[in-house]
């Protein structure tokens, strides 16, 4: 039988100009593939927001493998910035361009052309399941999340998935995502009291209090690392005043941190932490803090085993590779999705992700799709 293109598919996506949370014709273009294929597709949108699924195969069935990806991509930014159409999908210099390239329109092209091929080829017993969101670059409220919450609804479940993002920071196959670090932003507030700088007894300095809170915050050892991740880490973003004045001590400062975290922790604790650590600074200074955190992810790790065997056995068929089992990086939609079902991340190579002129081999688009075709074909092989 003929193989579906996977390279063409990511061409014809990138050309939908599904910058989030629009959908820019993406999901109805995989609406309407899938549906020609045999699969039951339904929109899930909530608050404006697009989202598809799409499933082959009874409802409910135990062993249902799925997929999860995103059509929507990051604004372009400058249009001049780039040497090709952004929306074009140009092949050049034996590389298909443009916004979505990489992150993650071609992901979503390989785990849909392989579902169509192997339900089409070696009907399995079982369902496949394809999560596609068009809100995973913005807010990810009514996302995934929202897909979610319309299977649990609609008797609807996966029994294990595969998140489509790049993975690989170097090479095609060196690299799958078994869990990811949480994320906590908090912004400070240092509440003082104004005055001349030519009587700073007069005054209390909430600048002074905050540096002292900041040098104490960014030289924390949180912990060392645990088996599956590195240790935590806490990067000062900014520190802003808004004092034109070099001679008035001013009232107010503000800071934000962002720490990424390890399972040895989650957001409550850590920002119990931060609130701690800045009473005890209040306690020597007088200055007041005020610590209010933004919400952000949980750490969570999939433990390695059948799901992560399963698909590294793949990777290491196609590419001759044995990828790492890794926890690095940002967030993904993965985080949702854990909750659900075992999930693991695995997908080509991020290099050009965001970036003007984004970019990608189409020889990984095409080594991508075999990897999730075979994942397909030795789960159910495996009775699941």
């Amino acid at each position: 039988m003929t193989e579906t293109d996977p390279v063409a598919l990511t061409a014809e996506l990138i050309r939908c100009p599904s910058v989030t949370p629009s959908e820019g014709g993406a999901l109805e273009l995989l609406a309407g593939r899938l549906t020609q294929a045999g699969f039951e597709c339904h929109r899930v949108d909530r608050e404006g927001v697009p989202n598809l699924f799409a499933r082959w195969g009874p409802k409910g069935h135990p062993r249902s493998f799925g997929f999860n990806g995103h059509t929507d991509v990051v604004p372009v930014g400058s249009r001049s910035a780039w040497s090709v159409d952004p929306f074009g999908a140009e092949m050049r210099d034996g590389m298909l361009w443009g916004r979505g390239a990489t992150d993650m329109k071609s992901g979503v092209a390989a785990f849909v052309a392989a579902a169509i091929d192997f339900t089409r080829d070696t009907p399995p017993d079982g369902a496949v399941i394809l999560t596609v969101t068009g809100d995973e670059e913005g807010p990810a409220e009514h996302g995934t999340a929202a897909i979610l919450d319309w299977m649990a609804q609609n008797g609807e479940a996966m029994s294990a998935c595969i998140v489509g993002e790049p993975t690989c920071p170097e090479r095609m196959g060196d690299m799958i995502k078994i869990g990811r670090r949480g994320s906590l932003t908090a912004r400070i507030t240092a509440e003082g009291l104004q005055g001349h700088t030519a009587y700073p007894h007069r005054a209390r300095n909430p600048l002074h209090a905050m540096v002292r809170l900041m040098d104490r915050l960014a030289h924390h050892e949180i912990d060392t690392g645990t088996a599956h991740f590195d240790p935590s880490t806490l990067a000062i973003t900014s520190i802003d005043t808004g004092n034109p004045a070099s001679n008035v001590i001013p009232a107010r400062s503000t800071a934000t941190v962002n720490i990424r975290f390890n399972d040895l922790h989650d957001a409550e604790s850590l920002a119990g932490w931060l609130r701690d650590a800045a009473q005890a600074v209040t306690e020597e200074t007088g200055v007041r803090f005020e610590v209010a955190p933004r919400p952000g992810s949980e750490a969570f790790l999939t433990p390695p085993g059948a799901l992560s065997e399963a698909v590294s056995r793949a990777v290491t068929a196609e590419t001759g590779i044995e990828p790492a089992l890794s926890t690095s990086g940002g967030t993904s939609d993965a985080r949702i999705i854990k909750d659900h079902c075992p999930v693991v991340e695995f997908g080509l190579v991020g290099e050009t992700m965001h970036q003007v002129d984004e970019r990608v081999d189409p020889d990984q688009i095409a080594t991508l799709r075999r990897v999730y075709l075979r994942a397909l074909r030795d789960y159910f092989a495996d009775g699941g």
